[in-house]
C-alpha cells in the first residue's frame, strides 16, 4: 500500500450515515487509520436497501472503504472502557451525534482533553455547536432548505423547491469536517495542543451560495432557480441537441463569438440585446430560446467536435454510468474496485486529489461489522481472553475473516 500524506494519524470514527463518514474516508484515502467503531446493529447505511452487493449495502460499501471496522455496545461498561483507551492514544475522533451525547457517554471533549491534550475532536452536527439550533438533529434535506440551496435550484420561478440531487450539505461538511482535521493536525504536530474541529450541515450548505449570496449582497434582493443557466454570465447553460444536450461555457466575450462562428450565427451579437454580457444576462430568455433554434439542428458528438475544434469549453451531460465509462474518469482513477470479503468485486469513486509525492493509499474494501474488533483491541493491550470475555458478555462483536 501506499503511503498517504496523513500516514501516522490516528482516528476514531464514532459516526454514521453520511457526513461523518465522508470524512473518515478521506483522511482515510490520505493515509490515516481510520477505526471505525459501530454499534452492534452497526451503522444505519448498512441498512440502506436496495441495491445491496452480495448482501451488503452499496451506500456502506462506499462510504467506508479504507477503515478498519469495530463493533462496541457502548451500553457496556467494558466497551466504554475499550473505546476510552482507544480516544486517549488517538490524534482524531469524528463524531456525529446530538449535542450532549458524548458528553454523557463520558467522552465529552473537555473529558477526553485532560488525558488527552493533543486529541482533535471533530464535531459534524446539523447546526453547529452553538447558536439557537445547537440542539437541533439535522439531515441533509433540512440543510439545504434552510440554507438557501433550495431556492436557487430548480427549473425557474413560480415552480416547487427542489433539491440537489446528491446529498450536497452532507458531502461537503465531511470534506471540510476532513479540511478542518487536516489543518488542526497541523497546529498539534507544531505544539502538541489538540482542538475542537465544528462545522455542520448548514454552514456547509451556505458554502454552497457564494455566488447567489454576492447577489444578494449587491443587490438586497435574493436570487431564485435558473434551471442550468449562471446567475452572472450567459450564455452558460445546457442546450439541446438532435440526440441529447450539451452544456456551453460561452460565458466571456470572446468564448460568446467563438460560440456564435460554430453555431453559424455571428450576426446575433450584432443584436443590441446580446452583444455585452449585461444585456444577455437581461433578455436571457430570450437568448436561450434563440440558441436552442440552432443547437438542436446537431447532434451532441458534432456540436463537441466543433466546439473543441474552436477552443470552446463545452461537454455532455453524462448519466452516472455514462460519466464511470469516460475516459478522463478513468485515467484520473476515479473509479477504484476492491475486492470485499463478502461482496465480491466493489467499485467505488476514487480520491479526487492526486499528490506527486504522497499518493493515496491503495483502497481497501469496506470492513464486515466488527471484521477488526480483535485485531483492534489487541493493539490496545486486550488479551485474546479478555477480548472472549468481551464477546460473550455483549460488549463487543468478533468477526475476523480469515487471511
Amino acid at each position: 500500500m501506499t503511503q498517504g500524506p496523513l500516514k501516522g494519524m490516528k482516528v476514531i470514527e464514532l459516526a454514521h450515515i453520511m457526513a461523518g463518514p465522508a470524512c473518515g474516508l478521506m483522511l482515510a484515502d490520505m493515509g490515516a487509520d481510520v477505526i471505525k467503531v459501530e454499534k452492534p446493529d452497526g451503522d444505519d447505511s448498512r441498512r440502506f436497501l436496495p441495491p445491496d452487493i452480495g448482501g451488503e449495502s452499496a451506500a456502506y460499501l462506499m462510504m467506508n472503504r479504507n477503515k478498519r471496522g469495530v463493533a462496541l455496545n457502548l451500553k457496556e461498561p467494558a466497551a466504554r472502557e475499550a473505546l476510552y483507551r482507544m480516544l486517549l492514544d488517538a490524534d482524531v475522533v469524528i463524531e456525529n451525534y446530538r449535542m450532549g451525547t458524548m458528553e454523557k457517554l463520558g467522552f465529552g471533549y473537555e473529558a477526553l482533553r485532560a488525558k488527552n491534550p493533543k486529541l482533535i475532536y471533530c464535531a459534524i452536527s446539523g447546526f453547529g455547536r452553538t447558536g439557537p439550533y445547537a440542539n437541533r438533529g439535522g439531515f441533509d434535506l433540512i440543510a439545504q432548505g434552510m440554507s438557501g440551496l433550495m431556492s436557487i435550484t430548480g427549473e425557474g420561478p413560480g415552480r416547487p423547491p427542489v433539491k440537489t440531487g446528491s446529498p450536497v450539505s452532507d458531502i461537503t461538511a465531511g470534506i471540510l469536517a476532513a479540511m478542518g482535521c487536516a489543518s488542526a493536525y497541523a497546529h498539534a504536530l507544531q505544539t502538541g495542543q489538540g482542538q475542537v474541529v465544528d462545522t455542520s450541515l448548514f454552514e456547509a450548505g451556505i458554502t454552497l451560495t457564494y455566488w447567489q449570496s454576492a447577489i444578494a449582497f449587491a443587490t438586497g434582493e435574493a436570487p431564485g432557480p435558473m434551471g442550468s443557466a449562471h446567475p452572472l454570465n450567459a450564455p452558460y447553460q445546457a442546450f439541446p441537441t438532435s440526440n441529447g444536450w450539451i452544456n456551453v461555457g460561452a460565458a466571456n466575450q470572446r468564448n460568446w463569438l467563438r460560440f456564435l462562428e460554430v453555431i453559424g450565427a455571428p450576426q446575433l451579437n450584432d443584436d443590441p440585446r446580446f452583444n455585452s454580457n449585461l444585456h444577455r444576462m437581461q433578455n436571457l430568455t430570450e437568448l436561450s430560446a434563440m440558441l436552442e433554434g440552432y443547437t438542436v439542428r446537431e447532434s451532441t458528438e458534432t456540436w463537441l467536435e466543433r466546439m473543441e475544434a474552436a477552443g470552446l469549453p463545452a461537454g455532455p451531460v453524462l448519466n452516472v454510468r455514462e460519466m464511470h465509462a469516460d475516459p478522463q474518469a478513468q485515467a484520473r482513477q476515479m473509479i477504484v474496485e476492491t475486492q470485499h470479503p463478502k461482496a465480491g468485486r466493489v467499485q467505488g469513486i476514487g480520491f479526487p486529489i492526486k499528490y506527486s509525492e504522497t499518493p493515496a493509499v491503495t483502497p481497501a474494501p469496506a470492513p464486515l461489522l466488527g471484521q477488526h474488533t480483535a485485531e483492534v483491541l489487541r493493539e490496545f493491550g486486550y488479551s485474546s481472553s479478555e477480548i472472549s470475555d468481551m464477546s460473550d458478555a455483549g460488549a463487543c462483536i468478533c468477526a475476523e475473516v480469515a487471511a
